[in-house]
């Protein structure tokens, strides 16, 4: 057996223990060539080192601990110092970029986990586009101008009213994880959201911090909120009185009426059609009429942003009488409910 004293060598497991790497680590590194013992006993296999074999070690142990590769590691110990600095550099290029990768990975893997809804995006778009044209002009009452979005028995709902007009739609959801949430979305920079929309395929709505994260098409947004109760829609939809006349009538001939106007225009319906006076002329408008015979007057400022936005062809409106909200729904596609509130003048609105 070899005396360290004599010969100044250092057997493997006061290398190990200086250096901070295990014997079976030190025998690998032999093996492989990265640290060749100075010289190993023929009779016993101890393998023994030098004390400057020592700072190899220690500097093999960091290099290891950055995830380094062994042939990465032969190379900076090889001795030229500007590759090393390259190597060095490109791998800590490498791992910063691994880390940035992991991060957005993770967090698309936390949503995932969180509560969060799935819809197809143009369709999201179209929705809002729809609902936003009850919002408030003004800011007197503040939430009302915004639009209430709540996620919940996989669809969202999305509602805006002014208090003259209440518009709602509901989007059935592609997937949702999580419960019941809502929040008000500003309508301020609308528009430029439902621009982006329409270039996804998909966008995905979660609550994040008192306000909405929309992510789709590789990015992130998040819509200006208002941090307020908004009113109990529900209520007033449930509070309605029963049905007394039911109209179904083209959707454009409805347009073509109130766009010809800013003034108050008074709607006669009886079983057969609709005669609208028009200042100056009566129009008359075929349409199925179902029920009582009834005369109210509309502002076209309400009523014709909730024609314009109603889907399909026809349009069916539900009237409880003349002083009551009007629901204008499509004939054909419930998915979007608009309440209009007729007016006995132009300066004499019930609120809905």
């Amino acid at each position: 057996m070899v005396s360290t004293e004599s010969t100044g060598l250092i057997t493997i497991g006061v290398l190990a223990r200086a250096s901070g790497l295990t014997a079976s680590a030190l025998r690998f590194y032999d093996d492989c060539g990265l640290l060749v013992p100075a010289r190993v006993d023929p009779l016993t296999g101890y393998r023994y080192y030098t004390e400057a074999q020592r700072e190899r070690a220690v500097l093999i142990r960091q290099l290891r601990s950055i995830d380094l590769p062994l042939d990465t590691i032969a190379e900076i110990l090889a001795g030229d110092t500007d590759r090393a600095r390259y190597l060095l550099d490109r791998h800590v290029a490498e791992l910063a970029r691994r880390a940035d990768e992991a991060a957005r990975v993770a967090a698309v893997v936390e949503q995932s986990l969180g509560t969060q809804v799935a819809i197809d995006a143009a369709t999201l778009a179209e929705a809002l586009d729809q609902v936003r044209t009850a919002v408030a002009r003004t800011r007197e009452i503040p939430v009302l101008a915004g639009v209430l979005l709540e996620a919940g028995a996989n669809a969202v709902t999305l509602t805006a009213t002014d208090r003259y007009r209440l518009c709602t739609r509901t989007v059935v959801a592609t997937r949702q994880h999580g419960g019941e949430w809502s929040v008000v979305l500003d309508s301020n920079g609308l528009e430029s959201i439902t621009d982006r929309l329409r270039g996804m395929d998909e966008v995905v709505a979660a609550p994040s911090g008192g306000g909405l994260l929309l992510t789709g098409g590789g990015a992130e947004h998040r819509p200006a909120v208002i941090d307020a109760p908004f009113p109990d829609h529900r209520a007033v939809l449930a509070g309605l009185g029963p049905v007394r006349t039911r109209v179904v009538v083209a959707r454009h001939l409805m347009l073509r009426v109130l766009e010809k106007s800013d003034e108050a225009l008074q709607f006669a319906i009886d079983p057969t059609e609709i005669s609208v006076s028009v200042p100056g002329d009566v129009q008359s408008l075929p349409a199925k009429v179902t029920g009582s015979a009834v005369t109210l007057s509309f502002d076209p400022a309400t009523l014709l942003p909730a024609v314009h936005t109603a889907l399909g062809p026809d349009l069916m409106l539900d009237i409880i009488a003349a002083d009551q909200p009007v629901v204008l729904r499509s004939a054909t596609d419930g998915d979007l409910t608009t309440l209009a509130m007729p007016v006995r003048s132009l300066h004499h609105n019930v609120s809905v």
